[in-house]
Parts: structure tokens; sequence; C-alpha cells
């Protein structure tokens, strides 16, 4: 240990030998650190608000459907499931929330125009806090129980369809025995989404008003729960997996979305990779600082080694040099990113780009997200690569014969 303090020290007072030539070095690990952490945050935003925005749309953590209805969404693949036996089964479970739903394909028409959309028969007060607007923030207003008699759409749709609150649309679907059931409904609302895509996909309507326009009782097509976090939902699906049987279909939701899913588990190779490429550029600037040290100090190092100082101690006190750079610039470098993530976590409008956005999912709104573990990531990645890039030098300087070092010009 008493070994270790004089290295340190030696280390330490050689660091600074050359102030000017270890601050450039210094400034380089902190911004390249910076960069490495800042894409990533940025990169994890995107990503967390896309997932996040698709799973609203989805919508839920886990889904149960009848084992035929993913590959063909039609009523005539609904779960026989009453909704007194959902409530007996799922009531006090302890989910976060669930709702059941009837989801089904259908057309829309008005006065001009005709468009195909997804009919979601909902009941309010179960889907609050499911769907992925704000009820409050509906223009006019959203529908107040089951058995509401109007429908809701997204502005886009509207405008696609030129209609607005007050006029009247007709839905078209096919009942369980694909005959063609419609009904007129009058526009009661309008939603804001944060793709526009997504305000010309949906149709909002009572469940028990769907479930009659349909003929299918009181059964649904599909039943949705959240969990608390979306990178943790199995122990809601175990959940309920142990609530049910083989004759409905229980899927996460990166089961149900597997480019989400995928995205993801990409995401998260990514961060080592862009950690790695980064501080491959930023490691030639330090083996150049450490071999620069090395050769400036040939003669004294042949000194210490002709007064006993063995090559082991010698290569030791370069690494630690080596260390304490990093270090520094890392300490900086994560400093620096902190101080220009946390700003920014309300939000970074990129409206601007919005269109070339949409097609991937992500909306004009970037939540930078900075976690911690990608901090520590970044760390540990440049830490070890530091400790390999220094080896070479460390390595040469243990070597010198003495004699020959102390006689170097």
């Amino acid at each position: 240990m008493r070994l270790f303090g004089v290295l340190f020290r030696l280390a330490w007072r050689n660091l600074w030998r050359n102030h000017r030539r270890t601050i450039i070095m210094l400034g380089a690990i902190g911004v390249g650190v910076w960069a490495m952490i800042f894409m990533t945050a940025l990169t994890r935003g995107m990503v967390d608000q896309m997932i996040i925005d698709s799973i609203a749309v989805l919508p839920g953590h886990v889904q149960m459907h009848h084992p035929d209805f993913p590959d063909d969404p039609s009523v005539s693949n609904r779960m026989l499931i009453s909704e007194a036996d959902l409530k007996k089964k799922f009531d006090g479970a302890g989910f976060k929330a669930w709702a059941g739903r009837v989801r089904v394909p259908a057309v829309i028409s008005s006065e001009r125009e005709s468009r195909g959309v997804t009919l979601l028969g909902v009941d309010p007060d179960a889907e609050r806090g499911i769907s992925f607007f704000n009820y409050d923030e509906v223009d006019g207003r959203f529908l107040v129980d089951a058995s509401d008699q109007g429908i809701v759409i997204g502005r886009r749709l509207a405008e696609t369809l030129e209609t607005g609150i007050g006029k009247r649309v007709v839905l078209m679907s096919q009942d369980p025995d694909n005959e063609i059931a419609d009904r007129g409904f009058r526009v009661i609302g309008l939603y804001s989404a944060n793709t526009k895509a997504v305000e010309e996909a949906y149709a909002f309507v009572g469940k028990a008003t769907v479930q009659k326009m349909l003929h299918i009782g009181d059964t649904t097509t599909e039943v949705v729960f959240l969990s608390d976090d979306y990178r943790n939902v199995e122990a809601t699906f175990q959940a309920v997996m142990s609530a049910t049987d083989e004759s409905v279909s229980v899927r996460r939701w990166y089961e149900i979305d597997t480019y989400l899913g995928t995205m993801l588990g990409v995401m998260d190779g990514f961060v080592l990779i862009w950690i790695v490429v980064i501080f491959l550029a930023l490691s030639f600037g330090l083996v150049n600082t450490l071999v620069m040290a090395v050769f400036e100090r040939v003669r004294e190092i042949g000194l210490m080694l002709a007064l006993g100082m063995k090559p082991g101690s010698i290569l030791g006190q370069i690494i630690i040099e080596s260390m304490l750079l990093l270090t520094l610039g890392l300490a900086a470098g994560n400093f620096l990113a902190w101080a220009t993530i946390v700003p920014l976590q309300d939000g970074i409008d990129i409206s601007v780009v919005a269109d070339g956005l949409e097609m991937w999912g992500v909306s004009s709104m970037l939540y930078p997200k900075l976690y911690a573990s990608d901090m520590f990531l970044a760390t540990g990645v440049v830490l070890l690569l530091g400790f390999l890039a220094s080896l070479s030098p460390a390595w040469r300087a243990s070597r010198y014969v003495p004699v020959e070092a102390i006689t170097k010009v």
C-alpha cells in the first residue's frame, strides 16, 4: 500500500509536468465522453418515446386475445368471455390497470370521403390512463360511458373526411355472420396524438354501443393490461397467464410488435458499440501523450531503475498516470453531459423535421434520457480500454536498460 502511495504521487506530479499537453488531452477525453453520453441520451430518448407511444397505441404491456385474432382481427375471432367473468378474473388482481374492448377493422364515411380505420369500442372509465391521449384535451368531449351514442375521431381523420364536431358519419364493419353492420354516429370529439398517422387510424365508440351494432352480446375481442414499466412486464404476464386457460392467447408487447422489441435490443447493443468507437479515436491521443511523456523521461526512468526501482514499479507508475488522466477526463465529461442533458429533459421541439421522423413513429418532441447505467458503462469501458492502451508505453518504459537510458541523449 505504501508503494502504491509513492507511485501515485510520482504519477500525479509527472502528469502536470507538461500541463498544456495534459489539459489538451483532458479536454479531448472530456469532450469525447460528453459526446458519447449526450448522443446516447438523445438516442435513448428517441427510442424510449417511440416505444412508449407505440405501446400506448397498441395499447398495453400485455394483451389477451382469441388465438386466431392476431392473424385475422375480425369480430368472429372474439373471446367468448362475458364482461362479468372478466371482472371476476381481473378486478382486485393487483394490476396497475386493465380494460376490455372491442377492436375491429371498419370503414368510416362522411358526406365526401371514406377511410379505413380501426374501430375501438371502449369503456371510458376503464380506459382512462391507458389510452394514448388525455380525455380532458379532446376538442368537444370524450365518451361519457360505454353506452355513449357518439364517436370520437382524430383531428387528421376529421380533415381527411372534411367533417367536424356535430356532424354525422357512418361506420361499417362485419358481424359474426360476415354480414355488413353499419350505423350512423355524430362526431362529439376530436383527439390529438403525437403522430398524424395515429390521428387518422382510430375511431372511439362506446363499447356497449359497438357490441349492440355488431350483435356480439357482452363479449370482447381483446383485454389489455398495464405494468409499472415497459421494460419489466414479466410479472404482469405471469399474473394474466395464471388467471386464464388455453382458450385465449396472452402475449407481451414485444411479442405483438416485434419491430419495437428488436429496436430495444439493438439500442442496448448500439450504446456499447458507440462508446467503443468514440474511445478508439481518443485512444490514439492517449497513447501519443503517454509515449511522449515516456520519451521525455528516459534518463529519469533509467536513473530510477539504477537506484533500485523495479521494472514493475515503473510499469505501475505509467499505468497509474494513464488512469489519473482518464479519471479526470471522465469526471469532466460526465459532469458536462449531466449539465447539458438535464435542462433538456423537458423536451426538445423537433417539429421542423417531424414529417421525416413520423415514418419511424417518432413524435415532434424529443425527451433525452440520461441513465446512470449508460454513464457507468461509458466510464467502465473507457477505463478498461485506457488501461489496455497504456500497457504498450508502460511496458516499453519498464524494459529500459538503466545504463543505456541514462546515457541516452
